[in-house]
């Protein structure tokens, strides 16, 4: 078995009178792309910002392999965009990390160099399109290095060539010592890049299975049926 990320003990959260995630307990493996699927609604998005620490939960915990956090970024499906130019939003990042002065820029510059988007540098981010905006918010995720990225339905607002650039980055950034934890509506996505699935359903975690097991075999009707298209995907 691998080792282990992060755990997820008996995790809770509640919000607006209704219970979203309900007593969840996981272990997340380490050096590994983990595929987050489930229905709408079933709490997917809100168990990744769990486990990054954008929320708290309402009870239960997150712990780390090692009892600290390891460095790690997150990707939304619609990145937000500093008003400052491709270049300056990578060593904004850095700077906030701590990265000297002397060190941002070539580290940026290489980055950028490295999603295709070098010749952008110079160009206000906010006027870049949709596909060229993710790579940007890649890139910065990946300037700082991370152990841990954690995605958020990375290609769901894509056209196909801009998504096969964004899936093949992120295959990429799998490769150097960086875990993936990733919310996707997209099978054929999940298929290509997991390792392993965590299937969530009504705040729960039914099935948390290799990428090969869960689509040759899901244990529960309902994977069953979310494989079939059957369920929605969003």
């Amino acid at each position: 078995m691998a080792e282990a990320l992060l755990a997820l003990e008996s995790l809770r959260f509640d919000a607006g009178g209704r219970t979203l995630i309900d007593s969840v307990s996981a272990r997340i493996p380490a050096g590994r792309r983990t595929v987050v699927l489930g229905p709408n609604g079933a709490g997917k998005s809100v168990l990744m910002r769990l486990m990054h620490g954008l929320i708290e939960p309402t009870a239960g915990r997150v712990v780390w392999s090692d009892d600290r956090k390891p460095v790690q970024a997150m990707v939304f499906q619609r990145p937000v965009m500093l008003r400052r130019s491709v270049l300056d939003n990578l060593t904004y990042a850095l700077s906030l990390a701590g990265v000297s002065h002397v060190e941002r820029t070539a580290r940026a510059l290489d980055v950028l160099h490295r999603v295709g988007l070098a010749h952008l540098a110079s160009r206000p981010a906010r006027v870049l399109s949709g596909g060229e905006q993710q790579r940007v918010a890649l890139a910065r995720a990946w300037v700082l290095r991370p152990q841990v990225l954690f995605l958020d339905e990375p290609t769901a607002s894509l056209d196909p060539g801009s998504s096969a650039e964004v899936e093949r980055l992120i295959g990429v950034i799998a490769t150097e010592s960086c875990s993936i934890v990733m919310v996707t509506h997209n099978l054929g996505l999940a298929r290509r890049l997991a390792d392993d699935i965590l299937f969530v359903d009504a705040g729960r975690i039914t099935e948390h299975t290799p990428v090969a097991d869960f689509f040759a075999a899901p244990r529960s009707a309902q994977a069953e049926h979310y494989i079939r298209g059957e369920l929605s995907w969003t």
